[in-house]
């Protein structure tokens, strides 16, 4: 469900969960509140530098579980009974199985995922805008690409550098991925 909201949706969502209202107030916020609960003292979370990056991070990894669960879950039902049934009547344990039958048959989907995420937290944008938009210590490349682009200032040369240093990231990823669904497809 997570990954059917938009970004920005999700932020708004973790919002309301990082909420801060002053110390003696009620907090509708449900980490603070449940902080005040056992007895500790609210805080406004996502204005605390370096923890911040987590706490946005959090919301990241909320949106995008789903996705890679269910591609490796589909992943694991495609590996073949009758290759574990044969290492368990061999003798492998459990880590063994897992780290030398099932990690190298689901390898070429768990690369999928990596880069899908990996991509995806490099043009990452959205959640920092709406959660921080910047401040704190969380800025991020895109956002700041935005800031110089759109922001005051209109220092479009500096924007568009930061938008061709987030491509030029990008492609390493990219071209391993092509390279990798070419070979799967020569097998084919």
């Amino acid at each position: 469900m997570p990954m059917a909201i938009s970004f920005v949706g999700a932020s708004v969502i973790w919002k309301f969960i990082y909420d801060y209202r002053a110390e003696g107030t009620e907090q509708i916020g449900l980490l603070n509140a449940i902080v005040v609960y056992f007895g500790g003292s609210p805080e406004a979370w996502v204005t605390l530098p370096f923890w911040n990056n987590f706490f946005l991070m959090v919301i990241l990894i909320w949106i995008q579980t789903g996705f890679a669960m269910v591609i490796l879950s589909a992943a694991l039902r495609g590996i073949p009974e009758e290759t574990i049934e044969a290492a368990v009547i061999d003798g492998a344990n459990g880590f063994q199985i897992f780290f030398k039958i099932m990690i190298p048959q689901m390898w070429g989907t768990i690369a999928v995922v990596w880069t899908t995420i990996t991509i995806l937290v490099l043009k990452v944008f959205d959640i920092v805008l709406a959660m921080t938009n910047g401040q704190w210590q969380s800025q991020v490349l895109a956002n700041l690409m935005f800031d110089w682009m759109f922001r005051g200032g209109g220092d479009f040369g500096r924007g568009a550098a930061i938008a061709v240093i987030i491509m030029v990231l990008v492609i390493p990823i990219m071209v391993w991925n092509i390279r990798n669904a070419a070979k799967e497809m020569e097998g084919h």
